[in-house]
């Protein structure tokens, strides 16, 4: 027999600041699910993820908390991996950016860096972004601050080593350009290749002196490696990569990777300066990587700050494992930003896990009992309407592969879950309780029955992948054509006012301190107009079906926007506020009839209105209820 294909699947190794929400949980359950289902397919899988645990950050909370940086991670490291467990993921490794293998491999890397000429000792002068723990020229900021993460950044001035970034661009540009493949969504390709590569490439910072809490320099100790080029080698010191000697075979085996699978907010750093630290190593590129979007609670990205995180062992109390599985895979689109709350939680839980795909086989088991005693057999009796629910059963792997192969992960559960709604139908069109009142008809009964059990069993198969509990107790209580004595209920229907009662005792509101009147902000009055005036602007909702960045301007977004029949081109500098994959499906207030005009060399055909803070932060006006695209505003 043939050697198996391998697959080796990475995730970001998960940064031990603090516990990982539910938005962090959904990456390893994502990865999760692309390596079961590779392996269904016949694929030696190797999955690892990690924890990334060097940097001033972890050295400043450390402190706070009055304990060693060690102490620290060792703690938070471990509550990662107590959930990833939770979540029954499938990990084969388990890598901490602290285990001595690592931290001597990536010595020697930057040494082997530093004796070919890539990396240099000089001086950095710029603004100092902590939660990033990036540099940056006063150019690179946006509105003064961090142009990652939108917050303050300070002056920093200290010795470094760094990366001769710029020597490989030029190489990885034609990589890019002749392998569509590798950066996937193709969004996060054109951002990367606009605003980063195409602009020119900065030399990286690649060491730090400021603080001591990462891997030393070992021939200039005062020196520690700088947090990109520790954490991105991971993906390389996990599976015995040696830079100074012959690799383990584990690396040998499965190096390249077959996927990296991260976050659309760490896109720069795995398809521009690990691409390079590859190159720089004489290594091959990794087949492909995937920024994923985020998963949002409600009003915007989870925050600790906002006080909108949701934790997954939170979300298992009250819903099990793999509902929450099934939740944060299904409800994820593959560019866009997805949304999670109690409220949905509750409602997909009873719609489609207790009713469609619960209550389904409940259903099946119980007449499969009561008309035959637990046992059927194929009686060939058919009808008709027998041979739609085989074709959706034998056509259902084929279009989840299909969905899979292009990781779009949510469209292959709508797949599995569109056959449990054929069975559904199909109960309904052949009424099995009527057909057993008739005697003559017993035979078409046991049929239907048996053909129930089978695209069940078929459905559940292939259900492992993301709902493995699940499947398995499926497939236990469906076994061939018998059937348990008595179903297990898959899934208990909730009421929501029980569960947000719960919730709100779990997490009671802080009594709030009678809050100040919000000032207002005051701005210098513009001319009075007359009515007539007015009249001549029109304003109508605009729906934003695609938007990108400007070529080599740091502020501007160009949004394609449909005003009921027609679309129209419209710049806007908003680029700070909202990156393009946010702006897609937003409905806005558009300013239709101003005069064309070019900005950085790009035509606008009107004016997208937000409002602005003292602060000079922007927000898109949207409208209050659902309107069509094209309405007018009035």
């Amino acid at each position: 027999m043939a050697d198996k294909p391998k697959y080796y699947i990475t995730t970001a190794i998960a940064y031990t600041s603090g516990k990982p929400h539910i938005g962090n949980t959904y990456e390893i359950v994502l990865a999760d699910a692309i390596a079961r289902y590779k392996r269904s397919q016949g694929y030696d899988v190797f999955f690892q993820t990690g924890t990334d645990e060097h940097g001033q950050k972890i050295e400043l909370k450390a402190e706070e908390a009055g304990v060693t940086p060690k102490e620290f991670v060792d703690n938070v490291s471990g509550e990662i991996k107590r959930i990833w467990d939770l979540m029954n993921t499938s990990y084969d490794k388990f890598i901490r950016t602290t285990d001595d293998y690592h931290e001597k491999e990536v010595q020697k890397i930057f040494k082997k860096l530093y004796d070919q000429g890539d990396i240099y000792k000089g001086h950095y002068e710029g603004m100092y972004c902590t939660p990033c723990e990036s540099f940056f020229t006063e150019s690179q900021l946006v509105d003064g601050k961090c142009p990652d993460c939108g917050r303050p950044v300070q002056p920093a001035k200290e010795e470094a080593y760094f990366f001769k970034m710029s020597k490989y661009a030029d190489r990885l540009i034609e990589y890019i350009n002749t392998h569509p493949e590798f950066i996937q969504p193709v969004a996060r390709k054109n951002e990367m290749m606009n605003n980063f590569l195409l602009p020119g490439l900065q030399d990286l910072c690649v060491s730090r002196t400021s603080f001591k809490w990462g891997i030393p320099v070992d021939f200039d100790p005062k020196h520690v490696v700088y947090v990109w080029l520790d954490a991105l080698t991971n993906y390389i010191t996990g599976i015995g990569y040696h830079c100074d000697g012959e690799s383990d075979e584990m690396f040998n085996k499965n190096w390249p990777a077959d996927l990296h699978l991260i976050g659309k907010d760490i896109i720069r750093f795995h398809t521009i300066y690990w691409p390079i630290f590859l190159m720089a190593l004489g290594l091959p590129l990794p087949k492909q990587v995937f920024g994923h979007p985020w998963l949002l609670q409600g009003d915007g990205k989870m925050s600790k700050s906002k006080g909108n995180v949701l934790y997954a062992d939170e979300l298992v109390d009250f819903f099990g494992v793999d509902a929450v599985r099934y939740f944060v895979l299904h409800e994820m689109p593959f560019e866009n930003d997805g949304v999670i709350s109690w409220e949905l939680m509750v409602e997909r839980l009873n719609s489609d896990l207790a009713n469609t795909l619960g209550n389904l086989v409940n259903r099946t088991i119980s007449m499969t009992n009561k008309y035959f005693g637990g046992t059927v057999t194929d009686k060939g009796v058919t009808e008709e309407v027998d041979a739609d629910l085989k074709a959706v059963t034998e056509n259902t792997p084929k279009a989840v592969e299909a969905k899979m192969n292009e990781l779009r992960v949510a469209d292959a559960i709508t797949e599995i879950f569109n056959l449990f709604k054929r069975c559904n139908k199909y109960i309904d069109e052949t009424m099995p309780w009527a057909l057993a009142k008739e005697e003559d008809k017993k035979d078409r009964l046991e049929t239907v029955l048996w053909n129930l059990i089978q695209s069940i069993s078929e459905g559940a198969k292939l259900l492992e992948s993301f709902m493995p509990e699940t499947a398995e107790k499926i497939l236990a209580q469906l076994g061939g054509g018998y059937v348990v004595e008595k179903p297990e209920i898959l899934f208990q229907r909730l009421d929501l006012e029980e569960v947000m009662k719960k919730v709100e005792e779990l997490h009671p509101k802080a009594e709030e301190e009678k809050k100040e009147e919000e000032e207002g902000i005051d701005i210098e009055a513009k001319p009075e107009i007359t009515f007539e005036d007015f009249e001549k602007m029109q304003f109508q909702v605009g729906e934003i079906i695609s938007c990108e960045a400007v070529k080599k301007s740091k502020k501007l977004l160009c949004s394609q926007v449909k005003i009921g029949s027609q679309v129209k081109q419209i710049v806007s500098g908003i680029k700070a506020h909202y990156t393009p994959e946010e702006m897609v499906g937003k409905k806005v207030m558009v300013l239709v009839n101003l005069k064309p005009a070019k900005l950085a060399g790009v035509l606008s055909e009107g004016m997208l209105l937000c409002a602005e803070d003292a602060d000079g932060n922007l927000a898109l006006m949207t409208p209050e209820k659902k309107m069509p695209a094209g309405a007018e505003i009035c």
